[in-house]
């Protein structure tokens, strides 16, 4: 995602003079289309007058007089509590980030960082108090690129990062028997997630584990049911909690801003072969590196039905579903994380799923185009996830009530709904024009402003991978890791704990049944099966 960042303009406390009593509250730049008519004739500072008083109306009316900017002590404490070693199962691309999420980056990566002018800021990333003391993969080369990291001493916190030794483990139940391992990152491709999450929960490691959670119901019942049984600390590796954008939603749905939520939309495009998991070839066509000699494939396949070793299934797992479920496994489970945190909606009543793969004929399973309508009856919901990998078209995630609509990206966007109840009158008076945001919220100003330029909207419609935190651009993959260990040490529970992986495990199981069986699956909540 880019940096870059729009042009903020002017605050109202610099331009109307707001008092210093609203130093902490949240700042509105500006309110969209406020009238000017018959102020013509009015001087400057009479319409200024003018403009302050509608606008603070109009604040006070929706509450967001009181609506204060998340607050955090990111970078001004230090972690508290021993050291935590810490176990990689699995050390491809996404271990990689999540390694320098913890504080260790490999000397490749260090090099390319430092030429893009990126070493000084991850360097400035809070130190963990964690160590990387072992390094388990079925393929040598991404173990030694494992043990590279975790033995690269150039790391946030300088000399006081422990210089610990690091151990490659041949397989995960080696690595789960050592005692001198406190707590393992689950990284291997996802038909794996599961088995070794239950194992690991019986050893009594703590669980970080990449999404997504479960591709069968009965290992998703058994993981549930091992970790409630523990005293184990479990995190899915789900960010967007963790972004001040997506706090400051939860204010705004808290405070009721959009009314009644009766329709949910999310989507995620790509249009390029590494977005459609076409990952086996090097920039140059060249085949990526692999062989039966350097890969151990009956270990990688694990309970997966026996085939030849193919490089293209080692690299491009994601299109089979014996070790996935595509789409719904890769990119709509950051889009149900997000609307479970924000609503808390839980497993739906139905799913239905249609789609079908129209452009990537490659013999994959995974469909390319996929659409899942999930019913909340309950909640007077529907939840639409719309997918392509055919089309770079950003179409956003939206939040529509009676009231207003909602943007969630990288911007909270807010747009008044011309039926509206709450801000009729509002709207009849032209203080509010629904033709235009009504706010948005912006992390890198740390402040609520309106829509400044069409830039600006298309960042808002983006993913978050970034938040900024007392100043800082801070990756929202260190602050979940952080939660994690946080929790590890002082208790607490975890934004993707164990009940939220299940309910969230539950929905792609029913969304991805219902796309393979061709029909319309449903939740027994009585006896919690799907049906």
């Amino acid at each position: 995602m880019s940096d870059k960042k729009t042009d903020q303009g002017p605050s109202l406390r610099e331009n109307l003079g707001i008092n210093r009593d609203m130093k902490r509250r949240t700042v509105l730049k500006a309110m969209a289309g406020l009238p000017v008519l018959g102020l013509f004739g009015i001087g400057l500072l009479n319409k200024r007058e003018y403009d302050l008083s509608k606008k603070n109306s109009i604040i006070k009316e929706l509450g967001l007089d009181s609506l204060e900017l998340p607050k955090s002590d990111y970078g001004q404490t230090k972690p508290q509590g021993d050291l935590i070693r810490v176990g990689f199962i699995g050390f491809g691309t996404r271990a990689r980030q999540l390694s320098r999420a913890l504080g260790f980056i490999h000397p490749e990566d260090m090099k390319s960082w430092q030429q893009r002018n990126l070493l000084n800021d991850w360097l400035q990333q809070e130190y963990l108090n964690v160590a990387i003391t072992g390094i388990c993969d079925v393929f040598d080369n991404h173990a030694e690129d494992g043990l590279a990291t975790a033995e690269n001493y150039t790391r946030p916190g300088g000399n006081s990062a422990p210089k610990l030794p690091v151990k490659r483990y041949r397989t995960y139940h080696e690595m789960l028997a050592d005692k001198d391992i406190d707590a393992v990152i689950v990284a291997t491709p996802d038909h794996h997630h599961a088995r070794i999450s239950i194992d690991a929960a019986k050893a009594g490691k703590h669980i970080y584990c990449e999404k997504s959670v479960a591709l069968h119901e009965d290992e998703l019942n058994e993981l549930y049911a091992t970790v409630k049984n523990s005293a184990v600390v479990f995190q899915l590796g789900h960010q967007i909690p963790q972004s001040v954008v997506f706090q400051q939603a939860k204010e705004i749905v808290k405070k009721n801003i959009l009314g009644k939520i009766t329709l949910i939309e999310t989507t995620s495009n790509r249009n390029s072969a590494n977005g459609a998991w076409v990952r086996h070839l090097d920039a140059k066509g060249n085949l990526k590196p692999g062989s039966e000699s350097s890969i151990d494939w009956k270990q990688w396949l694990g309970e997966a039905p026996e085939v030849p070793f193919s490089v293209e299934r080692f690299y491009n797992w994601t299109q089979w579903f014996d070790y996935d479920t595509g789409m719904i496994g890769q990119l709509f489970t950051h889009e149900f994380d997000a609307v479970n945190q924000l609503l808390r909606v839980g497993i739906p009543k139905s799913v239905v799923s249609s789609g079908g793969v129209y452009f990537w004929k490659d013999g994959r399973e995974m469909p390319d185009s996929l659409n899942c309508v999930f019913e909340y009856p309950k909640h007077d919901l529907t939840l639409m996830y719309s997918g392509n990998l055919a089309s770079s078209r950003s179409r956003g995630r939206v939040f529509m009530g009676h009231d207003a609509s909602m943007e969630l990206g990288s911007n909270v966007i807010i747009h008044a709904d011309s039926g509206s109840t709450r801000y009729k009158e509002q709207i009849k008076s032209g203080a509010i024009d629904t033709g235009s945001p009504l706010l948005t919220y912006n992390p890198a100003s740390q402040q609520i402003d309106a829509v400044s330029s069409a830039s600006e909207k298309y960042y808002a419609s983006r993913g978050l991978t970034t938040t900024t935190l007392n100043g800082r651009n801070v990756d929202v993959t260190h602050l979940h890791l952080r939660e994690w260990l946080g929790c590890i040490r002082n208790g607490g529970t975890t934004s993707a704990n164990i009940d939220m992986a299940f309910e969230e495990g539950i929905t792609c199981i029913m969304a991805h049944r219902a796309y393979v069986e061709k029909r319309c699956v449903e939740w027994d909540e009585v006896n919690k099966k799907i049906i």
